[in-house]
């Protein structure tokens, strides 16, 4: 009587077999062909790994963004002019700021001003038309406070300096004019006065468009540069809940005489417009990391037929042993399952470490959520279990006989 049988009422019954033997079993393929079972797994891992790096390095950037929105607030609003019937560009009342800031919920407001027909230049010997694209701009003190920007170097205009020709340049401005450090000794050429760099901004996430900018304080620009007085951008805080309120009544209360002339926005809106450019190439990454996955399955699949053509004598002496069609089928769909959760569980771990190091490198919190790391092993046991489940009713189908005779 062999080990696969046992005696039932005077009649040889096929015994069954438990977890731990099915395992057993299974894993022999695995074991007597290691090169082969690691290649296979390998070609699972790669999808795996694809699809759990996408999603973590998604993630993180994703809560680096959310963290960044929620220390500089997404209750900033701006008030720009739009453009007439006529196609010509609108111009904000000089009253505009004032009465913005009579609004009940605006908690801060600021403004800047375009300073036409004032280029920036490093040096009086640049030609006329090499301007770099900085743009000048007169600046209300308090700007700083309200849009949520730093300074890199040196410091930021006040009451005091608002009023001589000095100025803070934007990052890209000062990368672009080759300044590095403020000081004193280091001046820039704006229209026809030389200004004195008294600092560098860190990059504005909330306002961009002063990146590449020249500010400089109000009354300076008035006298020096012959500023009109009219804010181009007006930048206002409101209490969270009234953000939507408020800017309901923006355009009509900044420019009262002509509200369809005024373009009200939310930089936050912006950055979430670039969360969703990011998930649209997020979703092409996962496509292409199901697709590996899809080539690892084929060739799980491709193993496993192998395997069944190459291990016929070793199917037609278990089944002349007394092993029915199900265990063998059960050994090469165990087979199979083992090799796909041995690439699942390798994919799942190179993916969460290069999730990991790319987080770091960029300084962001790394974030890998569970639903990835499981719904990819998940993945890999669905796709082994179908690229198993032929090879496995093939084995199945072989008489002892006919097994024997062509092992």
């Amino acid at each position: 009587m062999s080990r696969e049988t046992k005696r039932r009422n005077g009649e040889l019954r096929p015994a069954s077999l438990g977890v731990r033997d099915v395992l057993r079993v299974g894993a022999v393929g695995l074991r007597t062909r290691p090169a082969r079972a690691f290649l296979s797994a390998l070609g699972i891992a790669i999808g795996i790994a694809a699809m759990v790096a996408v999603v973590g390095i998604s993630s993180s950037s994703r809560a680096e963004l959310d963290g960044q929105l929620d220390a500089l607030g997404t209750n900033l609003l701006t008030v720009a002019p739009g453009v007439r019937l006529t196609g010509e560009q609108a111009q904000l009342p000089l009253a505009a700021e004032a009465m913005v800031g009579r609004i009940g919920p605006v908690r801060a407001e600021s403004a800047v001003g375009k300073v036409d027909d004032a280029a920036v230049y490093r040096s009086n010997k640049i030609p006329d038309v090499e301007t770099n694209g900085i743009i000048a701009y007169a600046a209300r003190t308090n700007l700083l406070d309200t849009i949520g920007a730093t300074v890199r170097s040196g410091k930021w205009l006040d009451a005091a300096t608002g009023r001589y020709p000095a100025t803070v340049l934007g990052s890209s401005a000062a990368d672009r004019l080759g300044i590095t450090k403020a000081g004193p000794d280091t001046q820039v050429l704006i229209g026809n006065t030389w200004f004195t760099v008294l600092g560098i901004l860190e990059p504005a996430a909330l306002a961009p468009e002063l990146d590449s900018s020249a500010l400089m304080g109000w009354p300076a620009a008035d006298t020096t540069l012959s500023f009109d007085g009219h804010p181009t951008t007006i930048y206002t805080r409101s209490d969270d809940a009234q953000v939507e309120a408020v800017r309901s009544v923006l355009g009509a209360t900044a420019n009262p005489e002509a509200p369809n002339e005024v373009d009200v926005s939310r930089p936050s809106d912006a950055l979430a417009a670039k969360q969703a450019a990011g998930q649209a190439f997020t979703g092409l990454l996962l496509g292409l990391g199901a697709v590996a996955l899809l080539v690892g399955g084929v060739g799980v699949a491709n193993i496993m037929v192998i395997s069944v053509l190459e291990r016929r004598s070793e199917i037609g002496l278990r089944r002349s042993l007394g092993a029915t069609r199900g265990q063998i089928r059960t050994q090469f769909l165990t087979e199979s399952l083992l090799l796909s959760a041995l690439g699942g569980a390798g994919g799942a771990l190179l993916g969460s470490a290069v999730t990991a190091a790319y987080a770091s490198y960029q300084s962001w919190l790394t974030v890998i959520p569970i639903w990835s790391l499981v719904g990819g092993i998940a993945a890999t046991l669905a796709i082994g279990g179908l690229a198993g489940l032929y090879p496995a009713i093939r084995a199945a189908r072989l008489s002892p006989t006919e097994a024997l005779r062509t092992g």
